[in-house]
């Protein structure tokens, strides 16, 4: 997929910056429409040093985080859907998604206030229902059980995967474990030089992930990059937790800040490794530079973990299997940047900070993306993921 000197084009239309989650469905939607695009990977595709592995990512409708965000996911649903009917290849998968806290938690308010607004279906399970349907949680009294029957997980590296094959079958040239040394605006257009050469191009996308401050010094400031840990534990019991039998899962644990999350235990012939549960805290763990990450796991990252099983999922713990690291790149407000670089001329397009949670979203970001650089707009609803709010 890569060359040690640079292909003899060297002119593009579009230049994609970073060929993870939302540059690999960005090459797709340009390639798809005849555009001449290059994308440029400084890593392996797909690979574990920045967000977009981890074999399962949770997507959902009713979004606790903001009710602006569900047009895009309703978008988003539709765009996977269309990459499943044109690979034959699934990559999301229904297996419903509890959430648990107190009636008063930005988790469960934030999930009522969308499901109603866009009339999503949830659930609320009675204690006796929830024993019923899964006795594998153990919940506080207090709190409050939503189900929402139609979420599920996707499958990272099989979607980056499908999105960059499909690319190239429409023409795009894709470039690996190249590096970017800088860009620069022209009267043309753009320059972007590499440690391999140089090219140009009319526009860039920047979709760089924990890179992006790099790549955009001036507003390094808007983001914080933070190591994040995952656990892959096996269960005292297998069948209960397996795909099919069990759920996905967030819980927002009233005596810690933000949420814990999980998956069932994957069959690796299936979707590959790791073996057992995932599970996760989603809270924002120390700043790190994505160059110089330390994933070496302590102890109390790995015991934060086991303890939230033991509390609410007693019996989904035996042994740890594999903990690995990924990076946040947060935003002040932990929402998303999908935007023209101010002072480039419409040239430069920035899809970036997406603070841990927006993979599910992207499918329908590449789609955003190809609109901002082929229209010069998009119909998506994207007004308050704007760089005017900084």
């Amino acid at each position: 997929m890569t060359n040690s000197a640079p292909l003899q084009q060297t002119h593009y239309d579009v230049l994609v910056i970073g060929v993870g989650s939302m540059g690999a469905a960005t090459c797709y939607y340009l390639a798809k429409q005849g555009v001449k695009v290059l994308g440029i990977e400084q890593f392996d595709i797909p690979h574990e040093q920045g967000s977009h592995a981890g074999q399962s990512r949770i997507i959902r409708k009713a979004y606790f985080e903001h009710p602006d965000y569900v047009p895009l996911l309703e978008r988003a649903y539709q765009n996977w859907q269309e990459l499943e009917a044109r690979t034959g290849h699934h990559v999301y998968f229904k297996t419903g998604l509890l959430y648990l806290g107190l009636h008063e938690s930005d988790l469960i308010k934030g999930v009522r206030e969308s499901a109603l607004k866009y009339q999503i279906e949830i659930r609320e399970l009675s204690d006796w229902q929830l024993s019923a349907a899964y006795p594998q949680f153990r919940v506080p009294e207090n709190y409050t059980t939503l189900l929402e029957p139609d979420a599920g997980f996707i499958s990272p590296e099989k979607a980056i995967l499908l999105y960059v094959e499909q690319a190239i079958h429409y023409g795009a040239a894709i470039r690996t474990k190249e590096k970017i040394s800088g860009w620069e605006q022209t009267r043309t257009g753009v320059t972007v030089s590499t440690d391999k050469g140089q090219y140009t191009a009319d526009k860039i996308i920047l979709t760089a992930g924990a890179w992006a401050g790099k790549l955009l010094p001036g507003l390094a400031s808007r983001f914080t990059v933070t190591r994040q840990t995952l656990a892959w534990m096996i269960p005292s019991e297998w069948k209960p937790y397996e795909y099919g039998h069990f759920p996905c899962w967030v819980i927002a644990d009233a005596a810690k800040p933000s949420i814990y999350y999980g998956f069932p235990a994957l069959p690796v012939g299936a979707f590959g490794g790791p073996i057992g549960l995932k599970i996760g805290h989603h809270a924002h763990g120390n700043p790190t530079d994505p160059d110089a990450v330390n994933r070496k796991i302590m102890p109390e990252e790995e015991s934060n973990l086991i303890e939230a099983l033991n509390q609410f999922i007693p019996g989904a713990y035996a042994s740890t299997y594999t903990m690995k690291t990924c990076l946040y790149t947060n935003t002040p407000d932990e929402n998303f940047i999908l935007d023209f670089l101010p002072g480039t001329d419409n040239r430069v397009i920035l899809a970036a900070g997406f603070s841990g949670h927006g993979f599910k979203f992207a499918s329908v970001v590449g789609e955003i993306m190809a609109d901002l650089a082929l229209k010069g707009k998009t119909e998506l609803p994207i007004g308050f993921l704007g760089m005017e709010r900084f």
